[in-house]
């Protein structure tokens, strides 16, 4: 009983990494792969979440040895590295945060059937509520409430995947031909899957702010409780994206129906999936879940990408203590706010092109960044026996050549 007190104790940035993992990798995209490619996305799937766990991993590890976060690392390996990072974030505050939002907007017109209310206006209600919420809730009330939300999410869809299981796969129509994986659209898909599968690789810097902001009202954990809080939160997301693409495969693979890239129809489709095999009484209790699923999956991003920023600023130009004030942090999450509502407003309804644009990018610093955590976590910034082991380091290098290949493979089909 101990040991389980102290895991709940915790519980923290590991689950704020699953509550934000779970959101468009996993209802858009994992169930898109079961829908449209059948069991065999099971395989990237499971190679992603294998392959990619080192990058994340690093970021536990190194702030618990050092006390530092992965960009403080960054820096101190040269101010390239940290520029780098840098840019990657830029790029991902215009897309990442527009795409989880829209996802989000349209769950919410289909939950309340307001159809005649646009994704841009209801986004930045959205944005506006989370805003009031992590400015004034701060990081207790987001770990707390995604405590909640991630454990009823785990029940909700194992029981949810069981029962379309028992009901067995729908039948195949009549001329179903299975579509081809390795053409341009579907390297394209597996380049989104596997980007943000099970989250973009810069989000491992996230998880080290998290646990420095947790460390504040808490006794630091051991490194070994650390890893083993991560690594719960982890393999959460791992089951649900398999979840996810179970569903996808039982209840549309074999029916030519594709889901749609607008997100309100998108939306309709996902919760009707759901009812379908269990029934019509549980509309409103998967709705909600999946709008919750989202909403968490945009407070944690929205949270992350504010402290990031801050963080990068703050290093850039450490003469400036205002960046690490909480008035910085508030500034910082309305510019977010803004941004990102340009971005929607401006792509309106369509959240394929944000999706597409956010997992490119994220697939392509993938094995980049990788590298970068990996130079981080075997530096003089900890003593060796913190080190990872030959295992964990070959399967970094594993990762990173696995990813590298792939995007070369990619370039090649769109080159010639």
């Amino acid at each position: 009983m101990p040991n389980i007190k102290k895991i709940l104790k915790n519980l923290g940035p590991g689950l704020l990494f699953a509550s934000m993992a779970i959101g468009t990798s996993h209802l858009v995209l994992s169930t898109k792969a079961g829908a449209q490619y059948g069991w065999l996305m099971v395989i990237p799937i499971i190679l992603a979440n294998i392959l990619k766990y080192p990058f994340f991993e690093f970021g536990v590890r190194y702030t618990n040895v050092t006390n530092k976060t992965l960009i403080e690392g960054y820096l101190n390996r040269g101010k390239g590295y940290l520029y780098f990072y840098a840019i990657i974030t830029f790029i991902t505050t215009f897309t990442i945060l527009a795409a989880l939002y829209t996802v989000t907007a349209g769950l919410f017109i289909n939950l309340f059937s307001i159809g005649h209310s646009s994704i841009a206006t209801v986004a930045l209600t959205l944005f506006l509520i989370i805003s009031v919420l992590l400015i004034f809730g701060k990081y207790k009330f987001l770990e707390i409430s995604l405590k909640f939300v991630v454990s009823v999410l785990f029940i909700a869809l194992l029981a949810t995947t069981v029962l379309v299981l028992l009901k067995g796969p729908v039948d195949h129509v009549a001329n179903f031909k299975p579509s081809p994986i390795f053409n341009e659209v579907g390297i394209l898909f597996l380049i989104g899957l596997i980007g943000w599968m099970p989250t973009s690789v810069e989000a491992s810097s996230w998880i080290s702010l998290w646990s420095i902001e947790k460390w504040k009202s808490q006794e630091k954990p051991s490194l070994k409780d650390s890893l083993q809080e991560f690594n719960i939160g982890y393999t959460i997301t791992a089951v649900l994206a398999i979840f996810f693409m179970v569903i996808g495969w039982y209840t549309l693979y074999g029916t030519n129906i594709q889901l749609s890239n607008n997100a309100v129809s998108f939306a309709d489709q996902v919760v009707r999936l759901f009812t379908e095999h269990i029934g019509s009484w549980a509309y409103i209790l998967i709705a909600v879940s999946a709008f919750a699923t989202m909403f968490s999956t945009c407070m944690t991003a929205h949270d992350a990408l504010a402290r990031v920023s801050l963080d990068i600023i703050g290093l850039l130009k450490p003469q400036q203590k205002w960046f690490t004030t909480k008035a910085a942090f508030a500034i910082a999450v309305l510019i977010l706010t803004i941004i990102n509502f340009i971005v929607i407003a401006s792509f309106s309804a369509n959240m394929g092109n944000l999706v597409a644009l956010a997992t490119f990018v994220s697939f392509i610093v993938a094995p980049i960044v990788g590298y970068m955590n990996l130079k981080n976590v075997t530096s003089n910034d900890l003593a060796p026996k913190f080190w990872p082991g030959k295992k964990l380091k070959l399967l970094t290098y594993a990762g990173i050549l696995f990813l590298t290949c792939f995007a070369l493979y990619y370039f090649y089909i769109i080159i010639f």
